[in-house]
């Protein structure tokens, strides 16, 4: 299935409450967006999801909460005060700045679209090595021998390549002579490494186990595009899983299927995600694989999975001069654990489930019908109680049904229009089941329940709904398929 097209979705998030340009009411700020009242909800209900069965279906992963504010040597050790950057350029005549690694790609883009593979797929290896040597000479050499022009101004009057480092620095103190400068959390990982020792002693965990956190991050992105896919700010969902130097290799394969199959488990098909191992690694990683979906504008990553080594433990006791290493009573022999990484970006995933789940098809008469096919266990309605008509005592007991049911599911009261028109809406939102209370039900205490992506209906006695949403829209029936693999 293909997906719609990006603006579409777009639109889609915002008129129905999903996801709104941050301060729009003066014009915005660019790359930065606030959740509405469906996407809060969608939201939730993903963290709530990657958190249990990170902890509760893993005896040996616990969690944290780190503060966002943290030493600023922390992001020396961690190397991003001095390797966090990236190469921009600026077009003289439009004022517009861009990371060039992005011009040059769209360009190799469009030399791949004009039939000319081979010489788009050595751009690239160009391109690779000059950012792995920080060559900015080069890059800059590059693209002017590629004549790549400026998409706004249409030329290629450039500036030189410079370094930006994407950190948001503050000050803290209340005195300005003696304030002192702070970062905001480019990755919630480094929170989860400064407290190794921390966890480890008082959770009393024993290698192999892991640590995760799910919290804001924020980087400075001079471009940032495609929506929710980059931002300024953003939510990450983080395990760091610490294991004995050699057995790296078995646990970053063990990793890489688990991730993997935790996607497929939310009802993305196989066909939507792949593997892309890294062939330039970063400067802490062994080895490095990206779990991708394919959406509107390409396929890119959504989760990354990576051997970090001991890179970053090794630098914290360099740098604070406080020993971190573990105890191994099996082997007696104290060492740095090596590090398997999952990262996984909250916001792509939820751009990956709407890309996914908005589905616009011809149904009777050639009329187009539009629904967001969501997964029921993630809708932020698990379902919708509407009185057939707002009279004959059907909205009492509609009521009363809304009122049982409410401390087990999430669910939404309508009784305005048509019910045709109350199911649409249903439908463009994301409930999966539609609960429709009417005459008969007054009579044998049944009601009609339709389900969203069929529009199937069927009758149900009220006493038995409870047991069958349960199994349709708990967090436990995707729970359950993880532990089945």
């Amino acid at each position: 299935m293909q997906s719609l097209p990006l603006p579409t979705i777009i639109a889609h998030a915002k008129e129905y409450g999903f996801l709104y340009p941050s301060s729009e009411i003066y014009e915005g700020l660019q790359a930065v967006y606030d959740y509405g009242p469906y996407g809060a909800a969608l939201k939730r209900n993903i963290q709530n999801l990657w958190w249990q069965s990170m902890t509760q279906l893993h005896a040996n992963i616990v969690g944290i909460d780190s503060a966002i504010f943290m030493h600023p040597q922390t992001w020396k050790a961690s190397g991003h005060i001095d390797s966090f950057n990236d190469p921009m350029i600026d077009n003289k005549d439009s004022q517009k700045r861009y990371r060039v690694d992005s011009l040059i790609e769209e360009h190799a883009g469009q030399l791949e679209q004009q039939g000319q593979k081979k010489k788009a797929a050595d751009l690239l290896k160009v391109l690779q090595h000059l950012l792995q040597e920080q060559d900015l000479e080069g890059i800059y050499q590059l693209i002017v021998e590629e004549n790549i022009q400026c998409p706004v101004a249409k030329t290629s009057n450039w500036t030189s390549v410079r370094q930006f480092n994407l950190m948001f620095s503050t000050q803290v103190g209340a005195v300005k002579e003696e304030t002192d400068k702070l970062y905001l959390r480019p990755e919630t990982a480094q929170g989860i490494f400064v407290n190794f020792l921390n966890v480890q002693k008082s959770a009393r965990m024993k290698v192999p186990f892991g640590i995760a956190q799910m919290g804001k991050a924020f980087r400075n992105e001079i471009v940032a595009r495609q929506f929710i896919f980059r931002m300024r700010e953003f939510e990450q969902m983080e395990m760091q899983f610490f294991v004995r130097p050699g057995t790296e290799a078995y646990w970053f394969d063990y990793w890489k299927k688990q991730r993997l199959q935790w996607h497929l488990d939310l009802g993305v098909p196989d066909t939507q995600l792949s593997l892309h191992p890294h062939d330039q690694l970063a400067h802490y990683a062994q080895a490095a694989t990206d779990i991708e979906y394919a959406f509107p504008f390409g396929s890119k990553e959504i989760e990354g999975i990576h051997s970090r080594t001991d890179f970053d433990l090794k630098n914290h006791q360099n740098y604070a001069k406080k020993k971190l290493q573990y105890f191994d009573a099996e082997i007696n022999q104290s060492y740095i654990p090596y590090v398997i990484e999952t990262s996984l970006g909250c916001d792509r995933l939820i751009l990956m489930l709407l890309c996914q789940g908005l589905r616009q098809e011809t149904v009777a008469e050639g009329k187009i019908r539009t629904y967001l096919k969501l997964p029921p266990p993630l809708a932020p309605f698990k379902a919708a109680i509407l009185p057939l008509v707002k009279k004959d005592g059907l909205p009492e007991m509609a009521h009363k049904l809304t009122e049982a049911l409410r401390s087990d599911f999430a669910l939404v009261y309508e009784e305005n229009q048509s019910i045709g028109k109350r199911y649409a809406r249903q439908d463009l939102i994301g409930t999966p089941y539609c609960i429709t209370v009417d005459h008969q039900s007054l009579e044998d205490n049944t009601i009609t329940l339709r389900e969203r992506d069929s529009m199937q209906q069927q009758r149900l006695p009220i006493q038995a709904l409870r047991d069958y949403l349960y199994k349709k829209v708990a967090l436990q029936t995707i729970l359950k398929k993880l532990i089945g693999t």
